[in-house]
């Protein structure tokens, strides 16, 4: 298994596709273990895809100190390093469009092209949902909780009425959840990466991005809402801005989203 020893870390990652490289930046919980993650996604046919888990997360160390995001952002770069991309395409998603946001501020002579999939400013231009606010329920209650959030739609006439449907997507969900659950720092990886997310704001800076940028997410996304999207594309210049018909996982309930993301980012919108 790959793991690269960078900063006070042992990061584990993976490199597969064929393309133009692209680094791609994961969400809260993410671990590369969980399924669907990007690398069964559709960009794989596209792109060199660089995927990992942050600091606290999956397979990487999990030090029990304060996380900052320009910790995470500087761990994105240690890792670039590591693997000898000087520059890349970055797309992340949700918490990762977050650490993507600072690692574009932090370095903009790496990034050639940037994708903010479901994900928020912080700040005036509005925060995602404070999910740290739930990590005390018992796991059952926080999936539940969060599916409902996720996409608003799902509301108890909507449950009531699609039972069978509601109980897939919480069973796989709670699977998801509980991959790693019981290894040792678990539990402590989670809370620190919480409290960076609590402290998220790069809206005043992101006025100064000068990359092509293309901001994506769900009509119907209760965490990281359009608002807040919104909010951002009118905060960096000349950024594209694209709603699509789902929630927080919009790139899996609207097959237009890949699409979309993989003409960015071989630079169709361009012409």
């Amino acid at each position: 298994m790959p793991f690269a020893a960078v900063r006070d870390l042992d990061i584990y990652y993976e490199i597969r596709g064929t393309g133009p490289r692209l680094l791609s930046i994961s969400g809260t919980s993410g671990d590369l273990r969980r399924s669907p993650n990007i690398f069964e996604m559709p960009l794989v046919s596209q792109f060199e895809i660089l995927g990992y888990d942050q600091r606290g997360l999956g397979q990487t160390s999990r030090p029990d100190i304060p996380y900052s995001m320009a910790d995470y952002a500087d761990d994105a770069g240690a890792l670039l390093d590591a693997v000898g991309w000087e520059r890349c395409a970055v797309m992340g998603i949700s918490f990762g469009g977050m650490v993507a946001q600072e690692f574009a501020l932090r370095f903009p002579h790496r990034v050639e092209r940037l994708v903010l999939a479901c994900t928020s400013s912080g700040g005036a231009g509005g925060s995602s949902y404070p999910l740290h606010e739930l990590a005390h329920l018992p796991a059952e209650t926080y999936v539940h909780r969060v599916l409902q959030l996720s996409d608003t739609r799902r509301d108890a006439a909507w449950q009531a009425a699609h039972p069978d449907r509601f109980q897939v997507l919480f069973e796989m969900a709670l699977a998801a959840r509980r991959v790693g659950a019981d290894e040792p720092g678990r539990s402590t990886g989670a809370r620190r990466q919480m409290e960076a997310r609590a402290r998220h704001d790069a809206y005043e800076r992101l006025s100064g991005l000068r990359m092509p940028v293309y901001i994506c997410g769900g009509r119907y996304d209760g965490i990281a809402t359009p608002a807040n999207l919104e909010a951002m594309q009118k905060q960096i210049p000349e950024a594209r801005l694209e709603l699509f018909e789902g929630g927080h996982l919009f790139f899996i309930q609207d097959i237009r989203a890949f699409e979309r993301i993989g003409a960015f980012l071989r630079g169709e919108f361009d012409h």
